[in-house]
C-alpha cells in the first residue's frame, strides 16, 4: 500500500470520528441508550440521599417530550424516596411520593436488570442449640435495582380513600376509572415499603396506577423493607387496618392491562386488579388478601399464581373500596399453587380461604394445588366460581 493510500484511509478515519462526535453532540440532554437516567438529574442511590426530587425531574421531562423510558441504574443500596407524599397535584388527588403527571403520555419507569423475587416473611422459631445454626432464610438482600421509602405516612383506616403510595398516578376525568394518563410500565424494578416496626404493618401502598388507563408490568417486585417475623425482631405482622396495596392496576374501562413475573409481599392486599388484565406468574406472600377483583365486565385472565401464607388467596371486594365500585368479576386463572401457612406465624398469613366471594360476583374457574400440609381450598360464596383440585 503506498503513502497516499494510506493518507486516503487515515482521512476518512478522522471524517468519521469527526462524524461519530458530531452524533454525540446531537443528542437530547439527559439521555442514554436506556432512555433518560435518573442519575443524570441528580439521583445518587446510595441509600443515604433523598432522591425524590431527582427521580421525580427525570419522570417530569419525560413526560415533557410525550413519555418515554426514565433508566435507574442498578446501585448496592438503592434509591432513597424519603420526602412525604404529594396528597394533590394541581388539586388532583395523588397521595404519592412520586406521581406521574397527567397527560397523554406512554411512560415507563426501567431498571438495570430483572428483579430476582421471593423474601420470606415468616417467624422462624429460635434455636437454642450451640451446634446446630438454622439456615438463614428470607434474609433481606440487596440483589435489585430498588426505590425504597422511609417515609411513615398518617394512618388511613377509610376504605374509600386513596392510598398514600411511593408512585402514583393522579386522579383524572377519563372514564369510569378516572384515568389521566395513557400508559404506565413498570420492568426490573423493586419498590420496598417502611414497615412500622411498633405496630408492625406497613401504612402505604408501594405503587397505586389506577389512573393510568393501560398498565405493563415485568419482572418486578412490590414489598416491605423488613421481615415481619423473623427471630431478631422477635416479632410478627399483624392485621393492618390501613388499606395498603402491593400494586393496584387501572380502574373501570381500562384496557390493556399486562402482568408477568411480579411478586407482592407484606400488604393487606397484594394485587388490586380489574378487567382487561393478563397475568403469568404472579407471587403473593404475606397478604390479608392476595389477589382481588373489583370489577371484570371484560374477561382477566392469570395463567398461574403462587399463593404462600395469604389468609384469603383470590377475593372480591365488598363494597366500593379505593373509588372502585364493585360489579361482576369474569375471571380465569389456570392454576394456582398454594402454601397455607398453618401453624407458621405470623398468624395474620395463615390461610382461611382460597376463594372469598360473599356477593357471589365471579364468574369463572381456578385449579388449584397444595403441595403440602392442609390440601384444602375453602371457598365462602363463589357460587358462579369453580374451583378444581389439580391434586390431592
Amino acid at each position: 500500500m503506498d503513502y497516499s493510500s494510506l493518507l486516503a484511509i487515515a482521512a476518512i478515519g478522522i471524517a468519521g470520528a469527526a462524524l461519530f462526535t458530531a452524533q454525540q453532540h446531537k443528542r437530547p440532554a439527559h439521555s442514554c441508550c436506556h432512555g433518560l437516567n435518573v442519575m443524570d438529574f441528580g439521583a445518587k442511590g446510595d441509600g443515604v440521599t433523598d432522591d425524590t426530587a431527582a427521580i421525580q425531574a427525570a419522570i417530569n421531562a419525560a413526560c415533557k417530550r410525550r413519555g418515554g423510558t426514565v433508566f435507574f441504574p442498578y446501585t448496592e443500596n438503592g434509591y432513597r424516596v424519603a420526602a412525604a407524599a404529594h396528597d394533590t397535584i394541581d388539586g388532583k388527588p395523588c397521595r404519592g411520593q412520586l406521581y406521574i403527571p397527567a397527560g397523554p403520555f406512554n411512560i415507563q419507569l426501567k431498571g438495570e436488570h430483572p428483579c430476582k423475587l421471593l423474601y420470606s416473611y415468616q417467624v422462624r422459631p429460635k434455636n437454642t442449640s450451640t451446634v446446630f445454626k438454622p439456615t438463614v432464610f428470607g434474609t433481606m438482600t440487596q440483589n435489585n435495582t430498588m426505590i425504597f421509602s422511609d417515609w411513615l405516612p398518617p394512618e388511613e383506616h377509610d376504605p374509600n380513600a386513596r392510598p398514600w403510595s411511593i408512585l402514583s398516578t393522579i386522579e383524572g376525568t377519563s372514564c369510569a376509572g378516572k384515568f389521566s394518563v395513557n400508559q404506565v410500565s413498570i420492568a426490573n424494578l423493586e419498590f420496598r415499603v417502611k414497615l412500622d416496626k411498633e405496630l408492625m404493618y406497613p401504612r402505604q401502598s408501594a405503587v397505586n396506577l389506577q389512573n393510568a388507563a393501560r398498565m405493563n408490568i415485568q419482572d418486578s417486585q412490590f414489598c416491605l423493607d423488613d421481615n415481619v417475623g423473623d427471630t431478631e425482631l422477635g416479632k410478627a405482622l399483624q392485621p393492618n387496618p390501613n388499606h395498603t396495596v402491593g400494586l393496584m392496576g387501572p380502574g373501570d374501562q381500562n384496557d390493556n392491562v399486562v402482568i408477568r413475573n411480579a411478586a407482592v409481599q407484606g400488604f393487606r392486599y397484594g394485587y388490586v386488579l380489574g378487567e382487561h388484565v393478563v397475568a403469568d406468574y404472579l407471587y403473593v406472600h404475606n397478604c390479608e388478601e392476595a389477589v382481588v377483583f373489583h370489577d371484570c365486565s371484560h374477561l382477566s385472565m392469570i395463567h398461574h399464581i403462587v399463593a404462600q401464607h395469604n389468609q384469603k388467596v383470590i377475593t372480591t371486594t365488598r363494597g366500593t373500596l379505593f373509588g372502585h365500585k364493585p360489579g361482576p368479576c369474569f375471571v380465569q386463572i389456570d392454576t394456582v399453587d398454594i402454601e397455607g401457612g398453618h401453624g407458621i406465624e405470623p398468624v395474620v398469613s395463615q390461610m382461611t380461604h382460597g376463594v372469598f366471594d360473599p356477593d357471589n360476583r365471579l364468574h369463572g374457574s381456578v385449579t388449584w394445588h397444595v403441595p403440602w400440609g392442609k390440601k384444602e381450598f375453602a371457598v365462602e360464596g363463589g357460587a358462579h366460581f369453580k374451583t378444581t383440585p389439580f391434586s390431592n
